[in-house]
């Protein structure tokens, strides 16, 4: 089962659901170990198409770090926080996490866009 290390410490994953927001962005930072990388992209590729199916899915991207680091990044975007939680907390999902090798780590942690005159938009 993926191990959970809060990006924030001070407000964890299971913290973040309960916020109402909309949309959320899922920033999500995975370690592993090097022999691990065939299998976590097998699993990482099965949670990617059942959340595409989930009501409020908008997209999602998944980024290696360049050279030898085993770090991915993936961020989803979400209709709302609502979607994002009910899409997490959907047992199909959950029965999925136990499927990641053992030395994988997520860094789970949801945004919201800010816009910023000239520089970020809406």
């Amino acid at each position: 089962m993926t191990h959970m290390q809060p990006l924030d410490e001070n407000f964890p994953i299971q913290r973040q659901l309960d916020v109402d927001a909309a949309p959320v962005v899922l920033i999500n930072l995975f370690t592993l170990d090097p022999a691990d990388e065939s299998h976590f992209l097998e699993v990482w590729s099965r949670d990617a198409e059942f959340m595409k199916r989930q009501p409020g899915f908008i997209s999602t991207q998944l980024h290696r770090a360049l050279g030898e680091s085993m770090s991915y990044l993936n961020y989803a975007v979400w209709e709302s926080n609502e979607a994002f939680r009910a899409a997490f907390n959907h047992p199909d999902f959950r029965a999925q996490v136990a499927a990641y090798p053992a030395s994988a780590i997520a860094g789970p942690h949801l945004f919201q866009k800010v816009a910023m005159s000239g520089i970020c938009t809406d």
